[in-house]
């Protein structure tokens, strides 16, 4: 009993105190049996079963946590790519199935909508084609539509080709938002490797392996183990691992038995927990505040890589041992703008978008809600998303790409995004071209790593 008693009132504090949340609970639907030849059958196909389904989300959601005294701060939705079921549609029709899809997310009231997606890491199909030539419109006539591409994998190599492409719509995308700091970019996630089953936005999609309906939740506790840390100022690294196990171990128990609630109250499986510790710009919710907890007088300097890989380990190893089936992205986030350790990292001239790129090599995915100039050339966000891009598919991890081109920003500025997108300081990127790389096109070809049958 007093066992019991002393694990209420840890979390109670963990709540009140340390910002710990459930940072989202995604239900992932399958639209595969909404494709017809006919546009208006499938796009009224796609809103009604996304609105039967979910239509109960956002209020079991709510009446668990209130039960349970555990915020869950965001309800979402995860679709199929909408891609896969586009067959002969035209840009236009796959505009309007997006003023669609966000149609259906501001009815039952759900944060955001992922899966305006396409998976071209190896060719671009005639529906990918379709897709990607209506994403910097869609993104910018929509509030809560999520778009993720795949443009890479260690299996398939990189699709250069669309990875210049994706240089073209960003800057298209923040240009059509430029009233609103590029906003439509905030909402495009390019990936190598990503997983399907995903819960966090912008990535968040129902992939191929999934079932027909399932509660995926994402769990976030920065606060909770920057806390945790505190109470062992002098312990060697190893403790400190020990520590942010423990404490992962505890995060993740709660947030297992919130998603498992919900998902039963629903009457829908329960998918995975993903282990990713999720910073916001509330006070003490930040993860470079934990690696400067660990010894780092700034994060960016000497040694933050080593640290960051650290306690990613740790924030695993602690976790699967709380839950059946741990998936998604699982481990850390180093969003920038919602994030103050790393805006002040970068405030104070610790923190450079090389070192973040070479942060991610360790991390759970990638250069992620970063604002850069708005002279920024769409070859030069292409030379990055390749980059990035190759570290994933040589390390057989995933990897991502959700920067902003903020129009008429230069670096050092500050740019405000509102809510949980935060802010950020405008960086600089390097002056020299990759131009010719990026126009060559092509493939990059799969590693050895990748013959493993």
């Amino acid at each position: 009993m007093n066992i019991a008693l002393n694990e209420m009132m840890e979390t109670i504090r963990m709540v009140q105190m340390q910002n710990l949340d459930i940072r989202t609970v995604t239900m992932g639907i399958s639209l595969r049996d909404c494709a017809d030849s006919n546009f208006e059958k499938m796009n009224k196909r796609v809103y009604e079963k996304i609105t039967s389904y979910a239509q109960d989300l956002k209020e079991t959601a709510e009446q668990v946590a209130k039960e349970y005294g555990i915020p869950i701060i965001n309800k979402r939705i995860s679709i199929t790519p909408i891609a896969e079921i586009l067959g002969n549609a035209t840009r236009e029709e796959a505009v309007q199935l997006a003023k669609t899809l966000d149609e259906a997310a501001k009815k039952l009231g759900v944060d955001f909508i992922g899966g305006y997606s396409a998976l071209v890491h190896k060719g671009i199909s005639k529906g990918d084609q379709t897709l990607l030539d209506a994403l910097p419109e869609a993104l910018s006539v929509t509030e809560r539509v999520c778009s993720s591409i795949s443009v890479g994998s260690t299996r398939a190599g990189i699709n250069m080709d669309a990875v210049r492409q994706m240089g073209i719509i960003m800057k298209d995308a923040a240009e059509r938002t430029k009233d609103d700091n590029g906003m439509a970019c905030a909402k495009l996630v390019v990936f190598c490797n990503p997983v399907e089953d995903n819960p966090f936005m912008a990535g968040a999609f129902h992939g191929a392996g999934e079932g027909e309906v399932v509660i995926n939740v994402g769990v976030s506790g920065p606060g909770v183990v920057l806390n945790a840390l505190k109470q062992y100022p002098n312990a060697d690294l190893g403790e400190v691992a020990d520590v942010i196990k423990k404490t992962a171990f505890k995060i993740t128990r709660a947030g297992e038995l919130v998603g498992r609630e919900v998902a039963k109250r629903l009457n829908v499986p329960f998918g995975i927990m993903d282990l990713s510790l999720a910073p916001t710009n509330a006070l003490n919710d930040s993860v470079a505040e934990i690696l400067e907890e660990i010894g780092l007088e700034r994060v960016g300097t000497h040694g933050t890589i080593a640290a960051l890989a650290l306690m990613n380990d740790a924030v695993k190893k602690g976790g699967a041992m709380a839950s059946s089936y741990v998936g998604g992205l699982s481990g850390a986030f180093i969003p920038v703008s919602e994030d103050n350790g790393m805006i002040r990292g970068i405030q104070d001239n610790a923190l450079t978008l090389s070192k973040l790129e070479a942060m991610t090599c360790v991390c759970s995915v990638g250069l992620d809600m970063i604002a850069l100039t708005g002279n920024v050339t769409a070859e030069t966000l292409s030379g990055i998303i390749a980059d990035e891009a190759a570290i994933g598919m040589i390390n057989k991890k995933t990897t991502a790409v959700r920067i902003i081109p903020v129009p008429g920003k230069q670096e050092g500025e500050m740019v405000e995004f509102g809510g949980l997108l935060g802010r950020a300081p405008v960086m600089g990127v390097n002056p020299f071209s990759s131009a010719k790389m990026i126009h060559r096109g092509g493939r990059i070809p799969a590693p050895l790593q990748s013959l493993i049958n």
